[in-house]
């Protein structure tokens, strides 16, 4: 699984703030906000900062996508989800 963060960057235009602004209301570096731009791993207490600086909460900033191989093929298909999320013909 991945997670996104379109949402936060969706919500900074509706708030009509810039990175810049995002940085300094947080204090977060500019390495941080490009691996939130592409959708590296941060920090959870990275993600915290920004909900309480933005007064949100976790679900306006982030998504958790699943990867293509945890998505079930169509139905008719020989490849299936098993529990463990590994997939079996």
């Amino acid at each position: 699984m991945a997670i996104r963060y379109k949402k936060l960057f969706k919500l900074l235009i509706d708030r009509d703030l810039k990175k810049k602004d995002l940085r300094d209301m947080t204090g977060i570096s500019y390495a941080t906000l490009q691996k939130l731009e592409r959708g590296e791993n941060v920090m959870t207490d990275v993600l915290n900062t920004i909900c309480l600086a933005l007064h949100c909460k976790i679900e306006d900033i982030a998504e958790v996508v699943p990867d293509e191989q945890d998505v079930e093929t169509t139905p008719g298909s020989s490849v299936q989800q098993s529990a463990g999320g590994k997939s079996k013909i």
